[in-house]
């Protein structure tokens, strides 16, 4: 196998990872390995000296050598408690993924449901977790749009593939490309690990031709498209997510959310908020949305907001759709429809890379895209997170509970 190296102080580390070398090679192959390249670069014209070869076998050596050893907080059978920190192996990426080093992990409250009710089918022991911050430690065959040392955030999908690499409670873990975006340096890891999860969901409900279909988001946004969007819990994860995407996507947001975090939602882009305990706010809403033309709907809480958004929307002009992250809704009016959201279907569509690759990038680096909710940081280490699962239990607001590495 012929390989051109164009910098070898910069690319041979590369050529290695990209070849899939994983921890269990034996020395006298990377030995042997160094060798081969040292003499192709000689043959090609790019001298190689033996000073650099034998300190790039010893950074080499030293950059696996810290890859060695991977701890998973496990979760040893459908509603164990607590989690169990013990060895995981370190994965080798694949096409289209890389491996990250975590440095912050957030919980979501799935987390605590799947642990205590074990309603979803896994193939225990497991991990579980979905939210992650860190940097590549490295990638698979051909990918180009990351290199080990970048700075990264992430939405692990173990869920959805069953694959114990693909979970967050570890300190190493397998992220898709599509999956991944590129993390600027002055946002800390504990502030972007809080909304992968959340900003999925609300992708799959805005944009997936399945549900409501929106145009895209863009950097700078997208002009005024005349529609108003209505978010139910603009304050929760989901929804603090779903108010950027859709005013960068050209799309007024009026909300809902108690009166604490009025100016909290208004700060992510939403024009009107309305106190979702209030006795009034399905009048509220309807008068809100006179004069106006609806693009749908979503509702992050689910139980009674679902029946005020039908009605919302059955006497609104315009979309009659309304996307939850819950099911058992009651029976919508004529012509008002509704959606079920999972917020890893993304992956497998386009609107994994339209989020992640092509939009958020961008939207961090502009600071218009905006982390939230806030990070309360619960630890450092992963014996800290059953701690923190069992806090979101409990209930959180306009916050999201994170684990350090």
């Amino acid at each position: 196998m012929a390989l051109s190296i164009m910098s070898p102080s910069s690319q041979l580390p590369q050529t290695f990872l990209r070849l899939g070398i994983s921890h269990h090679l034996r020395p006298s192959f990377l030995l042997t390995s160094s060798l081969i390249s040292r003499n192709s670069l000689i043959t090609s014209s790019s001298r190689l000296t033996s000073t650099y070869s034998t300190q790039y076998l010893r950074n080499f050596t030293q950059s696996r050598s810290k890859m060695a050893t991977n701890n998973g907080a496990w979760i040893k059978a459908a509603k164990s408690h607590p989690f169990v920190v013990e060895p995981a192996p370190v994965w080798t990426p694949e096409a289209n993924e890389i491996l990250v080093k975590n440095h912050a992990i957030a919980i979501n409250p799935v987390d605590g449901s799947l642990q205590a009710a074990g309603w979803w089918p896994l193939n225990y022991p497991t991990m579980l977790g979905q939210d992650v911050a860190g940097t590549v430690a490295a990638v698979g065959p051909n990918v180009t749009s990351f290199k080990v040392g970048d700075r990264v955030v992430g939405h692990a999908v173990g869920m959805a593939t069953k694959r114990d690499q693909d979970n967050a409670f570890q300190e190493y873990t397998i992220l898709q490309t599509n999956m991944t975006a590129a993390l600027p340096n002055n946002i800390p890891y504990e502030k972007a690990a809080v909304f992968p999860l959340a900003l999925s969901t609300a992708a799959c409900a805005l944009y997936q031709e399945t549900h409501l279909n929106l145009q895209l988001p863009t950097v700078p946004p997208q002009k005024p498209t005349g529609k108003t969007f209505i978010v139910w819990g603009g304050a929760s994860a989901v929804g603090s997510n779903a108010i950027q995407l859709a005013v960068h996507s050209g799309y007024e947001v009026i909300t809902t959310a108690s009166p604490k975090n009025f100016e909290y939602t208004k700060k992510l882009g939403a024009s009107q908020v309305f106190d979702y305990a209030s006795p009034t706010v399905q009048d509220d809403l309807i008068n809100a949305m006179k004069g106006k033309t609806s693009a749908g709907a979503l509702d992050c809480i689910g139980g009674a907001p679902q029946g005020i958004l039908q009605q919302v929307l059955a006497k609104s002009e315009g979309v009659k759709a309304i996307a939850s992250t819950k099911r058992g809704w009651p029976e919508p009016p004529a012509g008002v429809e509704m959606y079920s959201i999972f917020g890893t279907t993304l992956k497998d569509n386009f609107v994994g890379k339209a989020i992640y690759n092509d939009f958020l990038p961008a939207a961090l680096q502009a600071g218009t895209y905006i982390p939230a909710p806030e990070p309360v940081v619960v630890g450092k280490g992963l014996d800290k997170i059953q701690e923190a699962v069992d806090l979101v239990k409990k209930g959180v607001s306009a916050t999201k509970l994170v684990v350090t590495l």
